[in-house]
């Protein structure tokens, strides 16, 4: 029986013994050209030195790569080849199957199922749990983000859109609350023991000492609290695992003090629950999705405002400084409003803290750089230096106000006077990163948003 042997085509992920892998595909040496005519089409009928002889027997008629029928089936053959190594390279999640991270409703549900079943239990407690395993007043929507650990799911609670988080998904991986604050898992703690936990804990997550800003965290006195309220097993075990999540801490100290963060509005567990808004898109310039109606309106600055108002609030308002570490247009979100809302606060930390991360061996600048938190390398004692070298406001120029102020997005109005001037102070603010001038080139820019604000509206009413 007569047998032959048809060359790889160039798709091949297996490279042939002589030959070498450049981008993926086999690149073959010291090998004479194929003849014109078996060039175009694209076949070698040689033997393969990596195939047994006789492995691949000649297909039967008609299916040969030669003539129009042949030429036909090839070219179907490369464009599906073509066409698979296009949906390879797309971004698709995975699917649960391949990855156990992967973001599934059924992941979701099981999640809150098991939730349920730790509050049937009595182990965990939260002003959402009856709504959700009791009366039916939560309906899971779809999973926005598992991967890492952190499940983030968005849900109905009473019919308001809201926002489920937890930094790990079960209630058992989180550090048990030992002595001298939970001696006994079988019993109650007074809101004395409970407020001793949280204390340290907060203390712990800002980074401060014992011994440091006592006027802050008061010391608490060893006597009888006049609340007659005993925390059961299932509130303390919720409420510790809240707090060793450092965004929910985050959040919580700054609740009532800020409007540049989500409002909590509830929690089950180890899950909290906060407003849902309309996050920044990275690969949309528009990247809060502003209607037409809103840019004329001026939108477009009064977003720009609001992230300077964030920059100054963070930077002066609190005893310490808070850092933004992870800046990137889906962590921040606006408001009906167009307040600016960081709703990604995982890599958000006031200065104490900040200092201590930073305070690592090194041995080049690199080695320094905390996300988009930046400090250099003392080559002296190879260590980096505490203080963070760039700023919250240079960090949001490079990132933010670059791509939404750029020519591109701007069209006709990229010449005007005021616009050139507001790329040009957007240009040096990415550039400067030095925390000196941070004021002057906040007030600058501040200074030229408002008058493209007044002008725009000036314009709308004449």
């Amino acid at each position: 029986m007569r047998t032959a042997f048809i060359q790889r085509t160039r798709f091949s992920n297996v490279a042939p013994s002589g030959s070498t892998l450049k981008y993926g595909y086999p690149t073959h040496r010291n090998r004479r050209r194929p003849g014109r005519r078996m060039a175009r089409r694209g076949v070698i009928r040689t033997p393969l030195p990596f195939f047994p002889s006789g492995a691949v027997p000649v297909p039967p008629a008609g299916a040969m790569l030669g003539g129009r029928r042949g030429r036909a089936t090839l070219a179907l053959l490369l464009t599906c080849a073509a066409w698979r190594l296009f949906l390879r390279g797309l971004p698709f999640p995975p699917r649960a199957d391949d990855l156990s991270d992967a973001c599934s409703d059924a992941a979701g549900e099981k999640i809150l199922r098991r939730l349920c079943r730790d509050f049937a239990e009595g182990s965990a407690a939260g002003d959402l749990c009856a709504d959700l395993c009791v009366r039916g007043l939560v309906a899971y929507q779809r999973c926005l983000y598992y991967e890492s650990g952190k499940k983030v799911m968005s849900v109905r609670w009473r019919g308001r859109p809201v926002v489920l988080k937890s930094q790990l998904e079960n209630l058992s991986s989180y550090r048990s609350l030992g002595a001298p604050y939970y001696r006994d898992a079988r019993e109650d703690a007074s809101p004395l023991d409970a407020l001793l936990a949280a204390t340290s804990e907060v203390r712990n997550w800002l980074g401060l000492a014992k011994e440091e800003d006592g006027a802050r965290f008061p010391p608490v006195e060893p006597r009888r609290s006049p609340d007659k309220k005993i925390y059961s097993r299932a509130e303390l075990m919720s409420m510790w695992s809240l707090l060793q999540q450092d965004e929910y801490a985050f959040l919580r100290v700054l609740q009532d003090l800020s409007a540049h963060v989500p409002k909590v509005l509830g929690s089950c567990g180890h899950f909290y629950a906060v407003e849902s808004l309309s996050a920044g898109r990275a690969w949309d310039q528009n990247i809060f999705s502003l209607g037409d109606a809103e840019k004329r309106a001026g939108g477009v600055h009064r977003v720009a405002l609001s992230f300077l108002d964030m920059v100054r609030h963070f930077d002066d308002d609190f005893a310490h400084k808070v850092h933004l570490c992870d800046v990137k247009p889906e962590n921040f979100a606006i408001r009906k409003d167009l307040t600016v809302v960081a709703i990604d606060v995982d890599m958000a930390f006031f200065q104490p803290k900040m200092e201590e991360l930073l305070d690592q061996k090194c041995v080049r600048d690199d080695d320094c750089h905390f996300f988009d938190c930046v400090s250099s390398c003392d080559l002296s004692v190879r260590h980096c230096r505490r203080q963070r070298a760039n700023t919250n406001l240079q960090v949001i120029c490079q990132k933010i106000f670059r791509p939404v102020f750029s020519p591109t997005l701007l069209g006709a109005k990229a010449g005007l006077p005021l616009q050139v001037e507001l790329q040009r102070a957007v240009r040096e603010c990415a550039a400067s990163g030095k925390a000196g001038r941070d004021r002057d080139v906040r007030r600058r820019l501040l200074r030229i948003l408002t008058r493209l604000l007044r002008e725009g509206k000036t314009s709308d009413g004449g």
